[in-house]
């Protein structure tokens, strides 16, 4: 009797350590395809991070090295410029005025093309080939349509009888005209991610709302917007991200001025350590504006994830 127990318990630890080894293989394995991501993340996010908030407690040579330990007096000294406070009130401001804007004509041109015409697909082409527009090129050629003289933009003016404007000149004009790049920019991205979105919608959702005689804007009010709202969370949370990390069509339009009326939190960070060579301060810039971006995708997951409707 005592040898069938015993023969019984060394049966179910040597199953348990078989189950064992047998997960932890399943978690190697795992393991060793994640490896190559686990390897880049690591060289290209993780460790430029740390280093970052490390030497946004340092002051720093020429060379970018740590030299002079200094503890909050880089974060200290940050909130007392005001040419920080001024670049944080650009920026919020520059997210203001195109994360809302761009989404709602993104969605309005979705909803266009989404509807069933004769060569709509011509104008989905059209709509979605800011993509293909590299930053630097869509830049130069809106550095032109802002230009003083021979600008298109001031040739309407003129024919309609309007003062001039310096769009990239007056501190008035010149975050909007930066703004107003970026929306065009964005647009394509936008649009064909919401598009993507409207056609998974099932169309007998429209059909039976169409049999009890609902009106188009009763349908896109409590159906498409409803069914949309996992694309449209998605679509807000990368605009905004994109939108604080904003810095190539500020540096060829603007160069963050005129009198700091452009020079958005990135741009500042690039200006202090490059043109500069304070990477420490540069640096505090970066931990701060990673706080921020954690911010509001942490307030965006709170608040907005509650009003998505998932399918």
């Amino acid at each position: 009797m005592t040898v069938v127990k015993s023969n019984h318990v060394t049966a179910v630890r040597f199953k348990q350590k078989k189950g064992f080894w047998k997960r932890s293989l399943n978690a190697r394995t795992a393991l060793l395809y994640l490896l190559p991501s686990i390897i880049l993340f690591s060289v290209f996010v993780f460790y430029p991070m740390f280093r970052t908030i490390y030497l946004s407690f340092f002051l720093t040579n020429q060379a970018g090295e740590a030299a002079v330990f200094v503890g909050l007096e880089n974060y200290a000294y940050l909130l007392e410029s005001s040419a920080f406070l001024n670049s944080i009130k650009a920026t919020f401001l520059f997210v203001l005025y195109t994360v809302p804007t761009g989404i709602i004509i993104a969605l309005g041109l979705a909803l266009l093309a989404n509807e069933k015409l004769r060569g709509i697909g011509f104008f989905r082409t059209i709509y979605a080939s800011t993509m293909g527009v590299s930053v630097a090129a869509s830049s130069v050629v809106w550095l032109f349509l802002f230009h003083p003289s021979i600008g298109m933009f001031n040739k309407v003016l003129a024919i309609l009888n309007l003062p001039q404007v310096e769009w990239l000149l007056d501190p008035t004009w010149a975050l909007l005209s930066v703004s107003l790049t970026t929306i065009w920019l964005n647009t394509g991205f936008c649009f064909l991610i919401l598009l993507g979105g409207l056609q998974n919608i099932d169309e007998h959702l429209y059909e039976s709302a169409r049999i009890d005689g609902a009106s188009y804007w009763y349908r896109l009010r409590r159906i498409t917007i409803p069914m949309l709202s996992p694309t449209l969370f998605f679509i807000i949370t990368i605009s905004l991200i994109n939108a604080f990390q904003t810095f190539g069509q500020v540096d060829i339009l603007t160069k963050g001025g005129p009198s700091q009326s452009t020079n958005l939190i990135v741009y500042s960070i690039y200006r202090e350590a490059f043109v500069n060579a304070q990477f420490g301060t540069a640096s505090a810039q970066a931990v701060f504006l990673f706080i921020c971006i954690l911010l509001v995708t942490i307030l965006q997951f709170k608040l907005g994830e509650k009003k998505v409707h998932y399918q």
